[in-house]
């Protein structure tokens, strides 16, 4: 189903490939939002409330790093990374700052619409969710989870989650130790199907990691099965 109306904010400078995603959003039914610059797309993804931001690294005034970084602090607004650089630490490091993903160019726009449908639904999932008025408190040790609220804690504190490691560390800790490959977190919690790259994944359970656990290293809640994928451990956490 085409979700008709949803603003959708384009921060790059190359116009080319700017015109080309503005049309296929157009042609899906989105609201195009557009910035040539970091500082001008910060601007925008800050006062028009986008429901997606697509943002490229190499720009003028304030790279894609430095954008990302200032709209977490604000916002929880849906960040897709589109860069030129085939780098893996630049792919971690936007991760890192709080983006929800990326994409390599060239990208297939059909790859990119498709994750910006993904996003847009998932966030309409969490909107519904906290809006129900019961409450399913989910504890594992020192770990709660409380999903009405959107969130974790570990001891008793609030651990800062971005949307996207609530939804993966839920996800895992209410499907009783199943063990899931990346591509299949990428489906289930992505909302997309497996393009060929996981690393997100991976980047986001290691985040998880620092976050929730006494030690990142050894970790008793988030494991992983060798071969296999993931789980979370409720049997002796």
């Amino acid at each position: 189903m085409i979700i008709l109306g949803r603003k959708v904010l384009v921060v790059d400078d190359e116009k080319n490939i700017v015109d080309l995603i503005v049309f296929n959003l157009k042609k899906e039914g989105y609201v195009p939002i557009v910035a040539y610059d970091g500082k001008e797309g910060l601007n925008l993804a800050l006062t028009q409330k986008p429901e997606v931001v697509l943002l490229d690294i190499m720009m003028p005034y304030m790279d894609g790093f430095e954008v990302c970084k200032k709209i977490r602090e604000k916002s929880q607004v849906p960040i897709i990374m589109l860069t030129a650089r085939a780098e893996e630490l630049d792919k971690v490091l936007g991760l890192e700052l709080g983006a929800d993903d990326y994409v390599t160019k060239p990208f297939s726009i059909r790859e990119l619409m498709a994750r910006v449908k993904a996003n847009i639904r998932r966030m309409e999932t969490v909107a519904e969710k906290d809006n129900e008025k019961h409450t399913n408190l989910l504890v594992y040790g020192n770990i709660t989870i409380d999903p009405d609220r959107y969130e974790v804690k570990r001891n008793l504190e609030i651990i800062d989650l971005t949307r996207r490691e609530f939804d993966l560390i839920k996800f895992l800790a209410t499907q009783n130790t199943m063990v899931f490959s990346r591509e299949a977190l990428l489906e289930k919690v992505w909302g997309y199907e497996y393009f060929g790259d996981v690393r997100a994944v991976d980047v986001t359970i290691r985040r998880l990691r620092t976050k929730i656990e006494e030690s990142p290293e050894n970790p008793k809640y988030i494991l992983t099965k060798r071969g296999v994928g993931y789980y979370f451990n409720v049997d002796n956490a």
